[in-house]
């Protein structure tokens, strides 16, 4: 099964405020981006550049582009099934205005065929939506529109919680 699944939010901010908070992607105190008070926590075996591997949850990949303040792309290597990647891109569109956006690419096999539709995608939406509302936050010190969990992404949420596993976002 192809997916591509695209989340984008146009922010009142220089492309430079923008790229800071991509490359502030790490998972730890400075991270300005990862929702990490609400989603597993984001690691990385180092700081974020070509080579770094990591993940969050059960979803691991390896950074295989980098280009400081513009892009970032991740490639997958778990969960077993997927097979193409996640980044994030800066994209000025005055000297005012900056779109973010996180594109995933990829095909699935196995089990993921089943998973990505049942799980992962919901909580991956949910996630990238969380992050997006953090990078408005950081740009503007508001959000025009918080973004909401579904009843079904709660549902993931409590389940994951009972059984005491790692979501998947």
């Amino acid at each position: 099964m192809g997916v591509y699944n695209v989340h984008e939010r146009l922010l009142a901010a220089k492309a430079s405020e923008v790229g800071a908070l991509v490359d502030s992607l790490s998972g730890g105190a400075a991270d300005r981006l990862w929702a990490h008070r609400k989603w597993p926590a984001l690691e990385f075996d180092r700081p974020l550049a070509v080579g770094a591997t990591g993940g969050h949850g059960p979803v691991r990949y390896a950074v295989t582009a980098y280009v400081p303040g513009t892009w970032a792309r991740f490639t997958f290597s778990g969960p077993r099934g997927f097979h193409g990647f996640h980044e994030f891109a800066v994209l000025p569109v005055d000297g005012e205005r900056t779109v973010l956006r996180h594109t995933l690419a990829m095909k699935t096999g196995g089990l993921a065929r089943l998973t990505w539709p049942l799980a992962f995608r919901a909580m991956h939406d949910a996630c990238l939506e969380d992050a997006l509302d953090r990078a408005e936050l950081a740009c503007t010190g508001t959000v025009a529109r918080p973004a909401r969990w579904s009843p079904y992404v709660r549902l993931l949420r409590g389940l994951e919680r009972r059984v005491g596993g790692p979501s998947a976002s």
